[in-house]
């Protein structure tokens, strides 16, 4: 797991490794940091040690350990109420709607990194995406 202390770091709370290696790349090449966490536990435990060095929040909806997606994020919103949150999920958008949660996103999968990125970008420019 790489730490970092950058204002543009990011926690990635995903469970598959080839997305983990294909967005921290991708994410890293844009010019963020990433914190990866392999399941719920590790991302609250980012989350609860210092959520203010964080600029965003990707997580995958359905982690195969630990608390989920949306457990994450409503922690992490408890402590830093605007941090941006990317969901990404393999289930019908439909079944995972944002819920008029603001300052989030919705990717459904299969996707690729620019997805991600303008979403992450976007939310840190405009605020409330979904």
């Amino acid at each position: 797991m790489q730490k970092s202390v950058s204002a543009s770091s990011i926690l990635l709370a995903e469970d598959e490794y080839l997305i983990v290696e294909m967005l921290q790349g991708a994410l890293q090449e844009a010019g963020f940091d990433i914190v990866c966490a392999r399941n719920g536990d590790q991302a609250t435990k980012e989350i609860e040690e210092d959520v203010g060095r964080f600029v965003g929040i990707i997580t995958d909806a359905h982690l195969a350990a630990g608390p989920d997606g949306w457990h994450i994020a409503r922690r992490a919103r408890e402590l830093a109420p605007a941090i941006p949150v990317i969901y990404i999920t393999g289930a019908a958008a439909a079944e995972w709607a944002c819920h008029g949660v603001p300052n989030s996103v919705l990717i459904t999968k299969p996707f690729v990194p620019a997805q991600v990125i303008t979403a992450i970008a976007g939310l840190m420019n405009q605020g409330d995406v979904c």
